[in-house]
C-alpha cells in the first residue's frame, strides 16, 4: 500500500472557509484561542492544570466506572479511566451521533485521529498522560441522520417509531437489520462480523453503541462517554441556571456572528434565546422565553423560579443544544482539544464568547484527517485508464475528454485543418478587401458559418471516438462513482464494513490507524 497527500485546495472538495480552518488558523484568532499545532498543547496543558479540579476528576471517573460496569475491559481502558484521577492526565476528544453500525467512514477516522493524537502528544510531553475520548451524542434527536447505513452500495435502514433523544431509544428492531447486515458476508468474514455485532446490544442505543465502539477500539485505550446522566449534569447546574437567567450564550453568539460576517465567513448555526432543551418521556423540546415566564411544549408555562427549581432537582431533564453542548463537554472533561469535521468546527468559531461567559477554557480545535481509500479494483482502473493520481479529482467529463484525446491524438488531431482554414480565411479577406470592401461583412459571416461547421465535425469525431473507447470511459464512470459517491467524499457514505468484504476488520482498523497523522493538514490518499 502507498500513502500520498494532496493539498485540499487542489481537490475542489473543500470551501475556502474550510481550508482556512485547516491551514491558516492563525488568521482566525478572533474566533479561537490558540492555533492547532503540537506546540499549542503545552500552553493548553498549563491552562487546564489550574482549572480542572480534583472533585471533577473523581465525578468523571465514578461515572465512567458506572457506564463500563458489566463490560470486560481491556487493560488500556481500565488504566486510562483510573489515570483521570491524576492531575497530569488530560483528554483529547471527538464526538459523533450514534450512527447505526458506526455509519460512514469519517466516524472511524474521527476516533482514530484522537487515538493517534493522544499517542503523538505522549511522545512530545512524556511527563503527562493523554486519553482519547469518544463523546456519544446520545441526546441528539435527529433519528433520520443515524437510522441508515450503506453496505456495498446498498442502504439498510432501522425502522422505528420512537421519539426523543436517540440514545434513549430501545434497541427493539435492531436485530432485524443486524440479520440483513450479516447476510452480506460469508465464511470466515461472516463469523467475524457476527462476533463484532454480538456486542451491538443493550437496553438502549447508547449502551449498544458503547459496547460496539468499545469492541472495535478498546485495544487502543479509547474511552467512550455518555454525558446524559443525572450525576454529570448535576455539576453543570450553575451554567444552565445562568443560561436561563441571562441568556448569555445567545448574546455571545450574536457578537461572534457579526464578527464572522464582517470577515466574509459563513455562519453555521443560529443561537436561540435559550440554548437548552427539556427532555422527558420520549420528548426533547425547546424552552421558549415568554414575557412573563417560559414555555415548554407538552409541559406548559413555567415561571422563572419554577424552571430554576426544576434544573436544580432534575438536571438530567435538561439537554444542551448545539451551542451549549461544547461547553458542557469541556466542563466535565479535562480536555485539551476537540477534533471534528470542517463543518463542525465552523460552528465552534461562533462559541468563543459562550465559553468566556461560562468561564470554561476554550479548547484547541483541530480538523480531523480526511482519507480517500483506493482499493485494488479501483487502483487497476486508474492504471488501465492511464490516469495520473492527481487527476482523479478532475470532473468526470473532463477525465473522459482527456482520456479520448490522450489515446486518439492522431484521429482527433485537426491542427493541420485549422492551420489551412486560418490561411484560407486570411487570403479570402485580403481578396475581398482588395476587390470590394463593402462585401467584408458578408465574407465574415460566411467564414463564421464554415467555422461552426468545422466545430460540428470535430464534435461528431469526438463522439465517434467515445464509442470506440466506451469500455475505458465506463471504467472512469465506475472509478469516480466509487471514489466520490454523489460527487462527494467517499468517507461520508461508505462504511467501514464495506471495506472489509473478506473480513479482517480489526486488521483494517489497524491499517487506518497507521495511516492517520494527527497533524497532517492535507487529504490523505491510500492506494492498494
Amino acid at each position: 500500500m502507498q500513502r500520498f497527500t494532496f493539498h485540499r485546495e487542489l481537490t475542489g472538495l473543500f470551501t475556502e472557509q474550510q481550508n482556512r480552518l485547516v491551514y491558516r488558523q492563525d488568521e482566525l484568532m478572533d474566533f479561537i484561542h490558540l492555533p492547532y499545532n503540537s506546540d499549542s498543547f503545552g500552553t493548553q496543558i498549563k491552562i487546564r492544570e489550574q482549572q480542572f479540579t480534583r472533585d471533577k476528576r473523581k465525578d468523571l471517573v465514578d461515572q465512567l466506572n458506572k457506564q463500563y460496569s458489566g463490560i470486560d475491559l481491556e487493560p488500556k481502558v481500565s488504566a486510562n479511566i483510573q489515570s483521570l484521577l491524576d492531575g497530569a492526565t488530560f483528554t483529547v476528544t471527538t464526538g459523533h451521533q450514534l450512527s447505526i453500525f458506526t455509519g460512514p467512514l469519517f466516524f472511524i477516522y474521527k476516533i482514530l485521529h484522537v487515538i493517534r493524537l493522544a499517542e503523538t502528544l505522549k511522545e512530545k510531553y512524556g511527563e503527562y498522560n493523554f486519553v482519547p475520548v469518544y463523546w456519544m451524542a446520545s441526546e441528539d434527536h435527529d433519528f433520520e441522520e443515524i437510522r441508515s447505513v450503506e453496505l456495498f452500495g446498498k442502504t439498510l435502514s432501522w425502522e422505528s417509531e420512537q421519539k426523543g433523544p436517540v440514545g434513549r431509544y430501545s434497541t427493539v428492531g435492531l436485530d432485524v437489520i443486524r440479520a440483513e447486515f450479516s447476510a452480506y458476508f460469508s465464511g470466515e468474514a461472516l463469523e467475524e462480523v457476527k462476533e463484532i455485532l454480538a456486542n451491538y446490544e443493550g437496553k438502549d442505543l447508547t449502551e449498544a453503541t458503547l459496547k460496539l465502539v468499545n469492541r472495535l477500539f478498546s485495544r487502543y485505550g479509547l474511552l467512550i462517554i455518555n454525558a446524559d446522566t443525572h450525576e454529570l449534569k448535576r455539576s453543570f447546574v450553575p451554567v444552565m441556571k445562568k443560561e436561563i437567567e441571562t441568556e448569555f450564550s445567545y448574546h455571545a453568539v450574536q457578537k461572534m456572528n457579526a464578527l464572522l460576517e464582517k470577515e466574509g465567513m459563513k455562519v453555521q448555526v443560529h443561537a436561540r434565546e435559550i440554548n437548552l432543551f427539556y427532555m422527558e418521556n420520549g420528548m426533547r423540546e425547546r424552552i421558549v422565553h415568554l414575557d412573563d415566564g417560559f414555555f415548554i411544549e407538552e409541559k406548559g408555562k413555567l415561571s422563572r423560579d419554577a424552571l430554576l427549581n426544576l434544573i436544580e432537582s432534575s438536571p438530567e431533564c435538561f439537554s444542551p443544544n448545539v451551542i451549549m453542548r461544547p461547553v458542557y463537554q469541556e466542563w466535565i472533561l479535562p480536555n485539551l482539544c476537540y477534533i471534528g469535521g470542517v463543518g463542525e468546527l465552523a460552528y465552534w468559531m461562533q462559541l468563543k464568547g459562550v465559553f468566556e461567559g461560562a468561564e470554561v477554557p476554550y479548547p484547541l480545535v483541530g480538523v480531523r484527517n480526511s482519507l480517500l481509500w483506493i482499493d485494488p479494483v479501483n487502483s487497476k482502473r486508474i492504471e488501465k485508464s492511464g490516469i495520473h493520481l492527481e487527476e482523479i479529482f478532475h470532473d468526470t467529463d473532463v477525465l473522459k475528454r482527456e482520456h479520448v484525446k490522450k489515446h486518439a491524438d492522431q484521429e482527433l488531431d485537426l491542427n493541420d485543418v485549422e492551420a489551412a482554414f486560418n490561411l484560407l480565411r486570411e487570403k479570402l479577406l485580403s481578396k475581398v478587401m482588395n476587390t470590394d470592401p463593402g462585401l467584408e461583412r458578408m465574407a465574415l459571416a460566411e467564414i463564421a458559418r464554415i467555422e461552426k461547421q468545422l466545430q460540428s465535425v470535430e464534435e461528431k469525431l469526438f463522439k465517434s471516438l467515445k464509442v470506440r473507447h466506451e469500455q475505458a470511459l465506463t471504467a472512469i464512470d465506475q472509478l469516480k462513482s466509487r471514489l466520490f459517491p454523489a460527487n462527494g467524499l467517499q468517507e461520508r457514505s461508505v462504511s467501514l464494513f464495506s471495506m472489509c468484504a473478506g473480513g479482517k476488520i480489526d486488521e483494517r482498523i489497524a491499517q487506518l490507524h497507521d495511516f492517520i497523522d494527527p497533524f497532517e493538514s492535507d487529504l490523505i490518499v491510500i492506494r492498494e
